[in-house]
């Protein structure tokens, strides 16, 4: 991934404990690494497609960042 930009957003209170909780279970993931991952995926299932996506994703999931 070469650029990244910031985001800021609200989710449900009990997503966030839920993440937190996954966090402190996997020390190798972090907030972002979990988030990009979950909207490349969304991107890549519900998108046209977008093969920027699906390189997002894999690299992502194996943390080629």
């Amino acid at each position: 991934m070469n650029a990244t930009v910031s985001i800021f957003t609200e989710i449900p209170e009990s997503l966030h404990d839920s993440l937190k909780n996954y966090l402190e279970k996997h020390p190798d993931w972090d907030q972002n690494r979990v988030l990009t991952a979950a909207l490349s995926l969304f991107l890549l299932q519900n998108g046209d497609g977008d093969r920027h996506a699906a390189r997002v994703y894999l690299e992502t999931l194996f943390h080629h960042c």
